[in-house]
């Protein structure tokens, strides 16, 4: 892979994130495809297929299942471009409880590898670490690994699918209303 389509993937990444947390939405915005899907898969705990806690004394042990829905199951979101545009206009309402006042975030986004794809898009495999503060005491912190998968659209590189994968299997927050 050329050096400078990883460098500037990544320079994408992490100017991405700084919107964010300088709640600059509709720069942000412009950063996805109109194509864009943009999930959160519900993630799951499962004891491995071989482990001695669970399986002693089966002769069938149970299979090992995967830690995160399929594709076409429940997630925790699942949002296209539109529904990004209507989280971001409904921001700007004054009426959207869970942003009033605003968080403050902060994203480390680190860890980036990127890989090469046979369509002339790349995927973008990156560990994110995102600390929310809102009021006086309400904080949560949020680690997930993210699959980007970016495509160069004259000349820059946007987001045309994001998957997160948080670590927690219970989600402690209490509002999903900023964006990992």
């Amino acid at each position: 892979m050329n050096d400078d389509v990883r460098v500037a993937v990544e320079q994408t990444l992490y100017r991405e994130a700084r919107l964010i947390d300088e709640r600059r939405f509709h720069e942000w915005l412009q950063m996805f495809t109109e194509d864009v899907r943009y999930r959160m898969p519900l993630r799951t705990v499962h004891y491995a297929a071989g482990s001695k806690a669970v399986n002693a004394g089966l002769d069938n042990p149970p299979p090992q299942l995967p830690d995160a829905t399929a594709e076409d199951e429940i997630a925790v979101f699942d949002e296209n471009f539109e529904f990004l545009s209507k989280r971001v206009a409904r921001l700007e309402t004054g009426s959207a409880w869970a942003e009033d006042p605003p968080s403050r975030t902060v994203h480390l986004v680190t860890a980036v590898e990127v890989e090469p794809r046979s369509d002339g898009e790349v995927t973008a495999y990156s560990a994110v670490l995102v600390h929310r503060v809102r009021l006086e005491a309400d904080e949560d912190t949020v680690i997930a690994r993210r699959e980007d998968v970016l495509r160069n659209v004259e000349g820059a590189w946007k987001i045309a699918r994001r998957t997160i994968l948080i670590d927690q299997a219970v989600l402690t927050t209490r509002s999903m209303s900023f964006f990992i």
